[in-house]
């Protein structure tokens, strides 16, 4: 399953997370497979998107880092999952 996670920094943690992001690449742990990671140009937030099976991975992925950052993990669908999903609905 694909998700979506938008993750904030915390303004007086900005310089503790860029720091262990430099020190550690901020990657998934064994599990998750991060698809993309996008930051906003101008400004403490972003989004990744990551696929995993195991939704206690992505648990410990962003819990390694909620102590600088807030996150909302959202699970997604793509365009042909959304069209099988429409195809049964809206019979």
């Amino acid at each position: 399953m694909k998700f979506m996670i938008t993750y904030e920094i915390r303004p007086e943690n900005r310089s503790a997370s860029g720091k262990r992001f430099l020190e550690t690449g901020g990657g998934p742990p064994a599990g998750v497979t991060m698809l993309g990671r996008w930051h906003r140009a101008a400004g403490l937030a972003g989004f990744v998107l990551c696929e995993s099976s195991n939704a206690e991975a992505i648990g410990n992925w962003v819990y390694e880092w909620n102590d600088l950052l807030n996150f909302e993990v959202i699970p997604v669908v793509d365009d042909e999952q959304v069209s099988r999903i429409l195809s049964r609905v809206l019979k």
